[in-house]
């Protein structure tokens, strides 16, 4: 579920992403297509990992990577690149909860 959030996010990102004035393409284009698609790549990284504590480890990755996302839409907003980014900000806060959830399962000792 979070690699498919991740997924759809980063679809979302490129979209926004295509409306920048060219002269951003390297600058903060890149930084925010970057940091989208590095969520889904920790989800997927730390799911292949061996340990419970390593998995929780790339969800952080990626939780961090997803707070970048929400602060370049709204910097690229601010700025006046694109007008509405509630529809990105709602898909990253949706994962965000689910990213959240899954840090504590895995880190939370069993009773």
């Amino acid at each position: 579920m979070a690699w498919q959030k991740g997924m759809e996010l980063v679809k979302a990102v490129y979209a926004v992403a295509r409306q920048f004035p060219k002269v951003e393409q390297y600058r903060l284009v890149d930084q925010l297509t970057r940091a989208a698609v590095s969520v889904p790549s920790n989800v997927a990284e730390g799911f292949g990992r061996a340990t419970n504590k390593d998995f929780a480890h790339f969800l952080s990755q990626a939780r961090g990577s997803l707070f970048e996302v929400e602060t370049q839409l709204l910097i690229a907003k601010d700025l006046g690149f694109v007008e509405d980014v509630a529809p990105e900000l709602e898909l990253s806060a949706e994962l965000g909860k689910i990213l959240s959830g899954l840090i504590r399962k895995l880190t939370t000792p069993n009773p």
